[in-house]
């Protein structure tokens, strides 16, 4: 099949579907979740972040739903950059949990659910907070604090496609837009 532009299209075989859905439904390595099995209430947490990058404007909203209520956080920051925001979003949305939770979060942001499932920030650990390319990790400060957090609460990473008509992304997506545009107008 061909795409308009004479690129080849391919389409995932049902098998492969299923193994990229098992994959976005992963938990956190070992080495940055609690030690004892957290038997707490389940939240389910939608994150998202914002940033104009030419003018360094970012905003970040937080939707936690918790036994049919919701609870719904945002904020923005100047000079800051989007992975920033994102990390942002999902640690404020922690850092109000009174107690430890199961927590699923949920994202569009790969780059935060590869560094819990993929293991990068055991890596990055290992190396004295450098890249594999031997540059410091940005945002070490916000990874440190998630790092905390994740100690605390069991989490389990579920990734969805930015913009792709998931409701409550939709809504974390505009609201961290909307916080962002406050510092234009500011």
């Amino acid at each position: 099949m061909t795409r308009p532009g004479g690129k080849p299209q391919f389409r995932k075989s049902p098998a492969k579907k299923a193994q990229d859905a098992a994959r976005d439904l992963l938990p956190i390595k070992a080495g940055i979740q609690p030690e004892k099995p957290v038997a707490g209430e389940q939240v389910e947490l939608y994150s998202d972040g914002a940033c104009d990058t030419a003018a360094g404007h970012g905003g970040w909203a937080t939707i936690l739903n918790y036994r049919g209520k919701e609870l719904v956080l945002s904020g923005h920051e100047r000079d800051t950059t989007n992975n920033r925001m994102e990390l942002r979003g999902l640690l404020e949305g922690l850092k109000v949990l009174k107690r430890p939770c199961q927590v699923r979060v949920v994202t569009d942001s790969q780059y935060l659910r590869k560094a819990f499932t993929d293991g990068w920030i055991l890596k990055w650990q290992r190396n004295g907070w450098k890249t594999a390319g031997g540059e410091p990790v940005k945002n070490q400060d916000l990874w440190e604090e998630l790092i905390a957090q994740a100690k605390i609460h069991a989490l389990t990473f579920i990734w969805v496609r930015g913009h792709n008509g998931h409701g409550e992304n939709e809504r974390v997506d505009k609201l961290a837009v909307e916080e962002r545009k406050k510092l234009r107008a500011g």
